[in-house]
């Protein structure tokens, strides 16, 4: 899932544990507005960060990231690992009391699926699904392969045995949505009949959005009356302040919350993420469709000593796209290492040999915390390459659009994991069929490689499979890996029941204020 590349986010807020809870409270933060609020649209972290609190699907994931039931209280498989029988918790509601079906889904799923609907996502999420290419392609009325058994049973057929795609259904876009709902005029989704622990009580644009408990969610009701995000201001300032119960802490605030000195320090989490923040290149766009022009604007950075300075050490370099803490990480990866000579070696040898275009780097304006890294990988292109670099700042949504919409030469983003496969990265990102593969990176061999993993049964294997194709990716650079992330955040000492996870799922229902 696409994240703004602005530095360490939160995936999770995470507070001190307790024996006890205490139902009533309200919890406040500061937070971005979502670009949207429908679920079969849902392509970044932040808006996918409020869809989890009010919507939710026939799975989802613990604090341990095992998949486990949702409405779905369990579930059968096939023999040939490809029909999913999902039976569904007697009793669920959505927040205007109607009672939710298998038909609910099945028309959730179509919907998203529907080409009016113009998911930017349907395709990569539920594309496993028999009949969901050809709905999206316009080409079917329904999606043959999900089918009503009756009022509490739901069966989906995908294409292969996959063992990643129960996962993917923890995803928004498989969240299920109230068609009388979605058919009401307007944004419905500004008010939106969901299904999760918190419906959505107010959102005034520009100041604040306001959630308040379900009393009739179908597993343990939240503690929290109330979670509000506050949609604009100093993130630290208005913490130290008392207006707000947990903030991350950018690059500018990070050295004396750690210092153990400071009383700060008490209160501050430290969250590992699996995520990272990279450079993508457009792969069809000169000067990037040359591979050795790539591998040498990825030899002309020296991340090591940018990120010490310019991110105090906060994240980790990234030499590869798998995160740490993802299975099919490898500290054994080879990365295309900081060398100015070899780099220019490289041009020399390239179509461009007479001189490198222009680049446009587009980023985030977003991202204070990072702009002065941008500024400086541009500076050493600059300086290493003789290229000429122009950094273009844009909202983060606009950048979104740009990337899906406009054909963007280079450009600064994050993705982090929605499950934790490595088919979530690499297949999602480098697959030339891939509606997320915004560098237009194309290789034959590595495709082929893709595929052959996504219907590997061997855990081992599997994962040796991805090993070598994220080195074959590595080595076409077809972006430049900068970091992975982590999560700082201080905590009031009053916050109870946050858990700490490295992916977006609910985490509210089971915080309270301890007063």
């Amino acid at each position: 899932m696409v994240i703004s590349g602005c530095g360490p986010q939160a995936t999770g807020d995470v507070g001190p544990a307790s024996e006890t809870s205490a139902t009533g409270g309200g919890l406040t933060l500061l937070r971005a507005a979502p670009s949207t609020l429908d679920p079969a649209l849902c392509g970044d972290s932040t808006s996918a960060g409020y869809m989890v609190e009010i919507f939710s699907g026939l799975v989802t994931l613990d604090a341990e990231l095992n998949v486990i039931g949702d409405i779905a209280e369990d579930w059968d498989v096939s023999a040939d690992g490809k029909t999913y029988t999902f039976h569904l918790r007697q009793g669920v509601k959505f927040h205007d009391g109607r009672a939710v079906t298998a038909g609910d889904f099945k028309y959730s799923i179509e919907r998203a699926a529907d080409p009016d609907t113009r998911s930017p996502v349907a395709a990569a999420y539920l594309g496993d699904i028999v009949g969901v290419k050809e709905k999206l392609a316009g080409a079917a009325d329904e999606v043959s392969g999900v089918r009503v058994i009756d009022d509490n049973t739901l069966e989906i057929t995908i294409d292969a045995p996959k063992a990643y795609f129960l996962a993917k259904l923890t995803h928004p876009t498989a969240f299920v949505v109230d068609s009388a709902d979605v058919s009401s005029e307007g944004e419905w989704w500004r008010r939106p009949n969901g299904t999760g622990p918190f419906s959505l009580a107010e959102w005034l644009e520009g100041d604040r959005i306001v959630l308040e408990r379900n009393d009739h969610y179908y597993r343990d009701a939240a503690n929290l009356d109330s979670v509000t995000f506050l949609l604009r201001g100093d993130s630290m300032m208005m913490y130290e302040n008392d207006q707000i119960d947990i903030t991350s802490v950018g690059a500018a605030s990070i050295g004396r919350v750690l210092d153990p000195t400071n009383p700060l320090n008490k209160q501050l989490m430290v969250i590992p993420e699996l995520s990272i923040t990279y450079i993508g290149f457009n792969n069809e766009m000169p000067p990037f469709d040359d591979a050795a022009v790539r591998q040498a604007f990825c030899h002309a950075v020296d991340k090591d000593t940018l990120l010490a300075i310019l991110m105090k050490d906060t994240v980790y370099p990234a030499d590869g796209m798998l995160p740490l803490g993802l299975p099919g990480h490898s500290d054994g990866l080879a990365g295309l290492e900081y060398d100015v000579d070899h780099a220019q070696q490289l041009i020399a040898g390239s179509a461009y040999s007479g001189g490198l275009p222009p680049v446009v780097l587009s980023v985030s304006g977003d991202c204070t915390g990072t702009s002065a890294l941008y500024s400086a990988v541009a500076w050493m292109w600059q300086q290493n390459l003789g290229v000429q670099v122009e950094i273009q700042s844009v909202e983060f949504d606009t950048l979104i659009n740009d990337l899906r919409v406009y054909e963007l030469q280079a450009f600064a983003i994050g993705w982090m994991a929605d499950y934790p496969d490595p088919e979530n990265f690499l297949d999602l990102l480098f697959h030339s069929g891939s509606v997320e593969n915004h560098t237009r990176y194309s290789n034959p061999d590595v495709d082929a490689a893709l595929e052959a993993a996504r219907v590997e049964s061997d855990v081992d294997a599997r994962l040796a499979m991805y090993g070598a194709i994220e080195q074959s990716i590595v080595n076409d650079a077809p972006c430049l890996p900068l970091y992975f992330d982590q999560d700082y955040r201080l905590v009031k000492p009053e916050v109870k029941g946050f858990n700490p996870t490295p992916l977006i799922v609910p985490t509210f229902k089971d915080v309270w204020i301890d007063k």
